[in-house]
């Protein structure tokens, strides 16, 4: 059994979904960042930066923290998204690691300088949204002749796809990038997907609806300052 440790984020979704995918058994514990609970002594003690996701795998009590290591730890405790054989490992890994040095903190950053802070500044939202954009537009190359990022689905399929579908919120846009939309709506319609993204709750639409949006935004903002 695994206990999960996450908020309603793309990393945590990351470790949601590749459960849910994997079927691994698991207890969802909801972190109230709002409340800071991500700082408190008892849950830095299972991730020491205080950050969502960690896990704890009961068997052994072994703690794992940081969204990537997750997917890899469950994909190698379950035999399957992540192939043993070298080469195809390596293209999984470094799709993972695509999404852990480029499209997540690139996507993180188009989101405070677009949505949460203060002060609108357009040099830094353009930076971070035509970034953004480029990696886009590289996945959206990758998967020109084939249907998954590595070959077979795998975990650098989950982790991409969990930053993509937000794509909206960091108003980073994917017109014409065809085949990313394809591959965007293939995950999305699969139904370990579609109950993944649901944990620990669901959340609305933010690209939707703008009292939504404001109300996010200032809740996120607050947690940014600590």
């Amino acid at each position: 059994m695994i206990d999960l440790y996450t908020s309603p984020t793309p990393n945590g979704w990351k470790a949601s979904v590749t459960l849910e995918e994997l079927e691994i058994p698991y207890e969802t514990h909801t972190i109230n960042m709002m409340e800071n609970e991500q700082k408190e002594p008892w849950f830095l003690e299972i991730n020491p930066n205080g950050r969502i996701p960690a896990i704890v795998d009961r068997d052994g009590a072994v703690p794992v923290f940081e969204s990537g290591a997750i997917m890899i730890y469950l994909a190698e405790m379950a035999g399957r998204l992540l192939p043993t054989e070298r080469a195809a490992r390596a293209r999984v890994i470094s799709w993972l690691m695509f999404q852990m040095g480029g499209v997540g903190p690139m996507m993180g950053q188009a989101n405070v300088f677009f949505r949460y802070f203060p002060e609108k500044l357009p040099s830094a939202i353009a930076r971070y949204q035509n970034e953004g954009r480029r990696l886009f537009e590289v996945l959206d190359g990758a998967l020109a002749d084939n249907e998954w990022l590595a070959g077979d689905f795998s975990i650098a399929d989950i982790a991409n796809w969990c930053w993509v579908r937000t794509s909206k919120w960091s108003g980073i846009s994917n017109d014409g990038l065809d085949h990313l939309q394809r591959w965007a709506g293939q995950l999305a319609a699969r139904p370990a997907c579609q109950r993944g993204v649901e944990v620990p709750f669901k959340i609305p639409n933010l690209g939707e609806r703008e009292e939504d949006a404001e109300e996010f935004s200032k809740n996120a903002a607050k947690i940014l300052q600590r």
